[in-house]
């Protein structure tokens, strides 16, 4: 019996504790053989101005086929930040190619925040995105995500039916699994969860200002606990358990907010 494996696909960042760079050792630090392919390489994220960028865009169908001719089987497959539409076809390919029945998928359609989409997001890619939703078992939309995934207009509250009905419409592309992340709340943090027709709520206190690879930091617990047979909404607790934790540990250092959640201390936690 071979040890359980997560793939994730990703850029890989050197600097700042985001995409590949947080997600690995958090899911390997639960036992869990880790794989990668990445979408672009960069010294430090773009909150910087003078960061390193390599598109690893046609670089990506070569570095798969390995995959292929090796026949590698893959219990989670994990697709995160994608800058292009070739990109978000690769990762379709790689959806079908791999995809079993014993297999879970997890889209975090990285697209925008606080009701704008990122410069660099087109309509193209936007509608493009949602040809991965039929390949996914979990989503982790922000809420400006999940109005993009299902061609709604972005407005600041919403109340339980809302989103309810909103992850309703897009479980109706494929994916029974949802959490709908960051929602602000006040002095809380709501993560709004749908499982299969019903919904949950998870909040969490807000602490200090956001930071870069939160996102990362919940799919990364999602992932690794959902292989390890917890319940979604299990799952959602623990990621935001986590994230507080290591939030609240990057605040009192003083630790930049763009150089995301200081983790390390606590990842011996994960495997226990």
């Amino acid at each position: 019996m071979r040890q359980k494996r997560i793939v994730l696909i990703n850029d890989v960042t050197g600097y700042s504790r985001c995409s590949v760079a947080c997600q690995l050792p958090i899911i390997s630090s639960m036992g869990i053989e880790t794989v990668f392919v990445p979408t672009a390489i960069l010294s430090i994220n773009t909150y910087h101005p003078d960061f390193f960028f390599d598109d690893y865009t046609d670089k990506m169908t070569a570095y798969i086929q390995t995959y292929k001719t090796m026949n590698v089987e893959f219990d989670g497959i994990c697709s995160g930040f994608l800058g292009s539409v070739k990109q978000i076809d690769i990762v379709k390919d790689f959806f079908k190619s791999f995809k079993t029945d014993q297999n879970f998928i997890l889209v975090d359609p990285v697209m925008g925040d606080h009701g704008h989409l990122y410069p660099t997001y087109t309509k193209q890619m936007q509608e493009k995105m949602r040809d991965l939703m039929p390949y996914a078992t979990i989503v982790t939309p922000n809420l400006t995500e999940l109005c993009a995934l299902i061609d709604e207009e972005y407005h600041e509250t919403y109340d339980d039916q809302e989103l309810f009905r909103m992850c309703q419409k897009l479980s109706k592309m494929g994916p029974q699994l949802i959490v709908v992340t960051g929602i602000s709340h006040g002095q809380k943090i709501l993560n709004f969860v749908y499982d299969h027709g019903q919904y949950y709520r998870v909040e969490v206190d807000r602490i200090g200002e956001d930071r870069s690879g939160t996102g990362d930091v919940y799919s990364a617990i999602i992932a690794g606990r959902y292989l390890q047979g917890c319940s979604f909404l299990q799952c959602v607790k623990q990621a935001a358990a986590f994230a507080s934790k290591c939030i609240a540990y990057s605040k009192s250092i003083e630790a930049h907010p763009h150089l995301g959640l200081c983790f390390e201390p606590f990842l011996k936690e994960l495997g226990d």
